[in-house]
């Protein structure tokens, strides 16, 4: 079954990475969409760039939408893997998958440096949507009184996983975010 899906990023890239390197890197998105390099990757809306590497600003541009399977998301999320090491900071990936009834599943999918780098952007993340919801009904006293305990729960979860076992470090993470749309 196929989908039409958007993916969604602005990653600040590292000094000295070369277009190459992030071809490299995004292979097995590439090789999913037949595309040999960046400029093969076309998104279905004419005014999407599709995936663009800004050398002088060194920031990679994602703004694609494609009609995609099953194998898409492991493509997509190995690509984001593979490119967290070139990352500057660590960042969100808006994915929207569009359904068949109309609605729509948003995910945020992160890419990074390390996994450290990327658990304070889904803090981030957490704390902004966290602000934005309470906003609409309480005033800074209590959402700051909100965002401490987000603050807390993060630091007890990174706490909880470096006494863990080791694992392999990974460079990506995802999780469901409440729909939003890009307004381009």
């Amino acid at each position: 079954m196929r989908h039409e899906v958007h993916v969604h990023a602005d990653i600040p890239i590292l000094e000295g990475v070369s277009r190459r390197q992030l071809e490299q890197a995004l292979a097995p998105w590439l090789e999913y969409l037949d595309a040999d390099n960046l400029a093969d990757v076309k998104s279905l809306e004419a005014d999407e760039p599709g995936i663009k590497f800004d050398e002088k600003e060194l920031m990679l541009y994602v703004c694609w939408t494609g009609e995609v399977g099953r194998s898409f998301h492991p493509a997509l999320e190995q690509a984001l893997e593979n490119v967290g090491p070139y990352c500057y900071e660590a960042v969100e990936v808006e994915l929207t998958v569009y359904l068949d009834n109309g609605e729509q599943e948003s995910k945020l999918l992160f890419a990074g440096p390390t996994a450290h780098a990327i658990h304070e952007a889904q803090r981030r993340c957490m704390v902004e949507d966290v602000v934005a919801i309470l906003g609409r009904q309480f005033g800074k006293a209590e959402i700051a009184q909100v965002t401490s305990l987000v603050n807390e729960l993060f630091d007890r979860d990174w706490k909880e996983r470096a006494s863990q076992e080791k694992k392999p470090e990974r460079a990506f993470e995802t999780y469901t975010r409440p729909s939003r749309k890009n307004l381009h």
